[in-house]
């Protein structure tokens, strides 16, 4: 192939290679030694193969594959591929949350990279931390990358009904808590809601991230929407392998992609397709990573504005992501969003995304539906403030009951995930559908790692009376799959004093979600001698990750990030020296 705007002795790792002296000798056997030929690397690109596949994480049990199929359109471009691995988790199994370890992959990314003798990398990722993990880490590290999606597993079903991931989970659940669902029937919807490898089916996390990495410009047209287990992902795969050479060549470094204008594409793509609660987290620290600034606020107005057209479970009610792709997928939806996103943003292909975009039609509207017939007029997020969120809280409008709106009622505070759960299981537990309930203690310092616990169980004594939603707060995280009247990202986390830590059982709780406003109807001066009287508790870890983890992480409203690796405490470190 020939270059298009650097040589090959300006390729990076021209500096382990090239130079005729002992050290260079040295990396030149021991590529030998795994049985390439000068041949296999001189003057070409070496690409990196970033692989998070794992035998204990369903979503990417297809990646050693996909790993083969980037290699051989990496060959086919006249680049030499090495294969990678890099940390692996998933919501499934990770304990007690993935989001404790998403710094860990973006940490471990960006060293991957800057140590290696790589000249471009293609990101393999898809389940919900490790999209932004991994693009986070190769910001920072600077060189050209390129994303390949997981992609969604095929829709579930059982006895003739198709089931969403998490979404269904949680409706069957309670329905099996009310003692609606036999022990047969609840093991059916086990066996058939997750069919395929791939990442959830829903509009969960991982298809949020995924989008919204496409929108970004980091994955190639359409990458996001490909089902897993679909013949189009493997050439997908290849094609990513391809293209990565050549955007070393162009010399195509992040920076050119991850502008101001991509991250809002990013966020009203996020919004129109009815995205998870945590695209807010991970939108907020990726942006940053590229010294975008991104606040809450600028969400909330992308939200306010931007109408949710996607139709897809949890916030649509009747389909799942193999419908979106067949609908037409991304390409579709954001062609239908028109000028209202910055079409002259340069993307991984080196042309602007409005040229990427022509030709992309919707072939279910019903699906993807048009501007003048949204599932939802606004967007799917909504951020809250006031004296129990001064730094502010999330929540997902269009996934709840609209009753719950605007609601007044009784606070039910549990300092706990046991105490909460030992209480609504108990069917004489003294509760109301008006009764606001209240997790504290669950948030990035006092979760630990801020987990998935914001969508609180409706009490039993409610579910079998017929209640299927009501108002719950948090300073937790909810699954993106998850639904109902849920605030979440309360910030500052009741852990390290915020207002959440003041609320008592039997305080009044008012929500005003057309004016964005959350406040517990408690006087200043009580709230300062509550104040005065908290003690704080004691910190989760004594060594390890989770110290570091809870010594240097941002509160929710900031992204998360450990605060040495924002952009703003100071610069990526220059290329590693070669003696």
């Amino acid at each position: 192939m020939v270059p298009k705007g650097k040589s090959p002795e300006t390729l990076r790792s021209a500096r382990w290679f090239a130079p005729d002296d002992l050290r260079s000798f040295g990396h030149r056997s021991r590529m030998m030694q795994m049985g390439l030929a000068p041949e296999d690397w001189a003057g070409k690109p070496i690409i990196g193969i970033l692989n998070t596949w794992s035998e204990m994480n369903p979503c990417h049990l297809h990646f050693r594959d996909r790993a083969e199929d980037v290699k051989k359109g990496i060959v086919q471009a006249g680049g030499l591929g090495v294969e990678i691995p890099t940390i692996s988790i998933d919501e499934s199994f990770t304990k007690p949350t993935s989001m404790l370890y998403r710094n860990m992959i973006a940490m471990e990314t960006e060293e991957t990279i800057r140590s290696h003798p790589l000249d471009g990398v293609v990101l393999m990722g898809g389940c919900d931390k490790s999209t932004p993990g991994l693009t986070m880490g190769a910001i920072t590290a600077g060189i050209p990358f390129i994303y390949l999606p997981a992609g969604p597993m095929l829709r579930g079903n059982y006895a003739g009904r198709a089931l969403g991931s998490g979404s269904d989970a949680w409706k069957y659940w309670d329905e099996r808590r009310a003692g609606n669902i036999s022990d047969d029937e609840w093991l059916g919807v086990e066996g058939g809601i997750a069919r395929s490898y791939g990442h959830c089916m829903t509009m969960g996390t991982a298809s949020t991230m995924t989008a919204i990495a496409e929108a970004m410009g980091l994955c190639l047209p359409g990458a996001s929407s490909i089902p897993a287990p679909d013949a189009n992902h493997k050439r997908m795969s290849a094609a990513c392998g391809r293209r990565i050479v050549e955007m070393v060549w162009e010399d195509l470094t992040p920076d050119k992609i991850v502008t101001e204008a991509a991250v809002r594409n990013a966020g009203i793509v996020a919004m129109a397709t009815g995205c998870s609660t945590n695209a807010v987290v991970h939108l907020l620290a990726m942006a940053r990573r590229a010294g975008v600034r991104l606040t809450l606020d600028d969400l909330d107005a992308l939200g306010r504005t931007t109408p949710l057209i996607a139709n897809i479970r949890p916030s649509g009610k009747d389909y799942l992501m193999e419908d979106f792709y067949f609908a037409g997928g991304l390409r579709a939806l954001m062609n239908e969003l028109g000028d209202r996103l910055e079409r002259s943003s340069i993307t991984c292909t080196g042309r602007p995304l409005g040229e990427t975009l022509a030709g992309a039609e919707v072939y279910n509207d019903d699906v993807i539906r048009p501007l003048s017939n949204p599932v939802y007029y606004e967007g799917s997020l909504a951020v809250l403030r006031g004296n129990l969120c001064p730094d502010g809280a999330v929540m997902k409008p269009a996934a709840c009951d609209p009753r719950f709106h605007v609601h007044e009622g009784p606070a039910l505070v549990f300092d706990s995930y046991p105490e909460m759960k030992a209480a609504i299981d108990d069917e004489d537990l003294d509760v109301t559908p008006d009764h606001v309930l209240v997790l504290r203690n669950a948030g990035p310092q006092g979760g630990p790692g801020f987990p998935e616990w914001g969508m609180l169980p409706i009490p039993k004594a409610l579910v079998k009376k017929g209640h299927r939603d009501m108002l719950r707060i948090s300073d937790a995280r909810m699954s993106g799959t998850s639904y109902g009247a849920c605030i979440l990202h309360v910030a500052p986390e009741s852990f390290i004093g915020g207002p959440l830590a003041l609320l008592k059982t039997g305080d009044t709780v008012r929500l005003d979600l057309p004016n964005r406003r959350l406040d517990m109807l408690v006087g200043e001066e009580e709230l300062a001698a509550r104040k005065a009287a908290w003690t704080p508790p004691k910190p989760r870890f004594e060594r390890g990750w989770g110290y570091m983890f809870q010594r240097h992480v941002a509160q929710a409203n900031e992204g998360c990030d450990f605060d040495f690796l924002t952009r703003d405490f100071g610069q990526p470190a220059g290329e590693p020296d070669i003696f």
